[in-house]
């Protein structure tokens, strides 16, 4: 059976370990950067090749999230991804911070769909989004591959096997910390746990009864911009 972890990533070469490398942000993008790391302190492939491939990976699994909240305005299928627990708060500090609210998105787990999403529904600027991607990525990856390869060089050859073990045992500490804050303290908003801190979004579309958007809509939206 194939399986993803430090010991595996290690192993993997060619087009098989940049095809994991691209691929696996799509299903966990925290594992995907440790074992990208992982890879590259192995010497299992140039430096140089792999933090590319990582970095499109994260912003391929990330960009067409945002046009699901976008077409949460539009069409019944969607919305329910705009109903999720945390949009609407993402949706406030989206509006209100963009920057440092994308920046906690890639660095806190379980904060990203919804922040993601909420992007989209709140009509934030998508080339705004996608180059706020790719900075928020290439900060994240340069800071745990730097880290990765600073350590390494000081534990020498076992650095190999406890950092990326200790890596992802430090996510899932973190994981179950936030969950346990959230049900001892009710604390946390923007995770998926945190249903109760929502707020009904009043006159937005496809919310209590409010009619979806059409075609019409979006125009007479863009000739009211391009009047201002």
């Amino acid at each position: 059976m194939f399986e993803v972890g430090p010991d595996s990533f290690a192993a993997m070469s060619g087009w098989v370990l940049f095809l994991t490398i691209f691929l696996l942000p799509f299903w966990q993008e925290d594992l995907a950067v440790i074992g990208a790391a992982t890879a590259s302190l192995a010497g299992a492939a140039p430096t140089e090749l792999i933090v590319p491939t990582i970095m499109a990976g994260l912003v391929a699994s990330d960009a067409w999230k945002y046009w699901l909240g976008r077409l949460g305005r539009r069409y019944q299928w969607a919305h329910r991804f705009a109903e999720k627990p945390g949009v609407s708060i993402a949706g406030d500090l989206i509006r209100k911070e963009f920057l440092q609210t994308m920046l906690t998105a890639r660095f806190v787990p379980g904060t990203r769909i919804p922040t993601y999403v909420a992007a989209g529904f709140f009509k934030a600027d998508y080339l705004r989004y996608v180059l706020t991607l790719i900075f928020t990525a290439a900060l994240y990856v340069s800071i745990v591959f730097v880290l990765f390869h600073a350590l390494g060089a000081v534990a020498g050859e076992q650095a190999k096997v406890w950092l990326p073990i200790g890596a992802i045992a430090l996510l899932a500490a973190y994981i179950v910390f936030r969950w346990l804050n959230h049900v001892s303290k009710h604390e946390g908003p923007m995770t998926p746990m945190t249903k109760e801190f929502d707020h009904p979004m009043e006159g937005m579309p496809g919310f209590e009864g409010v009619p979806y958007e059409t075609d019409e809509d979006e125009d007479q939206e863009k000739r009211k911009d391009a009047a201002e």
